[in-house]
């Protein structure tokens, strides 16, 4: 019950923070591209976060990384997957090559850390810096030259849930959306504990499997939305986003405010997953490879395969 409610206080607070974010920038004259590049990504990423940091600070790293590390590979397998059963997508690969480059290079980092052991303040510190220095390089790029990348996250402003037209309602419906994901994901935290010891099993399978799914509901109804409305580049920019935001500015984040130590089991196993499923993402993005349906059922399979597995294990 506490898990459920937890879930959907997340779910609920991300929609208002998002829809409250966009329409309060839009409100100040932000641009569509600044708006794609940064809040809608930070929007939907917010679930990730405030769990992550809440379950870091009540001494369950297992949650705190597998949220992470879960939820990237829940956005590629299981709602890209789906996506792609929804609308067959193809994109442009000149408006991913940089972003899935990123993605990439924010997939090996997380592994660095994870075989590491132990990430700490500077390292948190490091990644947040990383994610900042690109996002300014983008912005800067993108006003000076635009191209399909420019595009892609114009499309992700335009797609993102209206809010209110007054601003005052605007940023009240975004800090309401903060306090509710912050209560959500002390519900959520709090329950997985205890479902993690009543079961027996590890805090780290609870946090690779309901909490990363759980958390990646924003992500998931954007993405859904996204294919019905035919927009490919949406679906695929907004996981693509979400998982750099995921790695580098929640595992970064999260580091900064409590050090992680860094579960044997994903890095082990669930960090490989997770840079498999990152090269598949790569693979369709950059080759402009048009993704079917029966390779959309494939990804959910292989999602389902691996969450059978971890549940095997338990």
């Amino acid at each position: 019950m506490t898990i459920a409610l937890g879930l959907t206080m997340l779910l609920l607070g991300g929609e208002l923070l998002v829809r409250g974010a966009v329409a309060s920038a839009k409100s100040m004259g932000v641009s569509p591209l600044l708006i794609g590049l940064t809040l809608v990504g930070f929007g939907t990423s917010t679930p990730e976060l405030v769990t992550s940091v809440t379950a870091a600070l009540n001494g369950s790293p297992g949650i705190a990384v597998g949220n992470v590390v879960g939820s990237n590979i829940a956005n590629i397998l299981f709602i890209l997957g789906l996506s792609a059963v929804i609308y067959p997508m193809a994109v442009n690969p000149k408006g991913f090559q940089r972003d899935a480059l990123m993605m990439t290079a924010a997939a090996l980092a997380c592994l660095g850390v994870v075989l590491y052991g132990r990430m700490d303040m500077l390292m948190g510190a490091a990644f947040i810096a990383i994610l900042l220095v690109y996002i300014v390089f983008v912005a800067v790029q993108e006003k000076r030259a635009p191209d399909e990348a420019a595009l892609v996250a114009e499309h992700r402003a335009e797609d993102a849930r209206k809010g209110p037209g007054k601003m005052a309602l605007s940023l009240t419906m975004a800090v309401a959306g903060i306090a509710i994901t912050i209560f959500g994901a002390r519900f959520l935290v709090d329950g997985s504990i205890g479902l993690a010891k009543g079961l027996g099993i590890s805090d780290t399978i609870i946090g690779l499997t309901i909490v990363a799914v759980g958390t990646s509901m924003p992500e998931l109804v954007t993405s859904v939305m996204a294919a019905l409305r035919k927009h490919a580049d949406v679906a695929y920019g907004n996981i693509v986003g979400s998982n750099i935001f995921n790695v580098l500015f929640i595992l970064g984040t999260t580091a900064i405010v409590h050090p992680i130590e860094m579960p044997r089991q994903i890095a082990a196993f669930d960090i490989w997953v997770m840079l498999v499923a990152t090269g598949l993402l790569v693979y369709f993005a950059r080759t402009g490879a048009k993704l079917q349906r029966w390779e959309g059922w494939v990804f959910i399979a292989a999602y389902a395969t691996y969450t059978g597995y971890l549940i095997s294990i338990a």
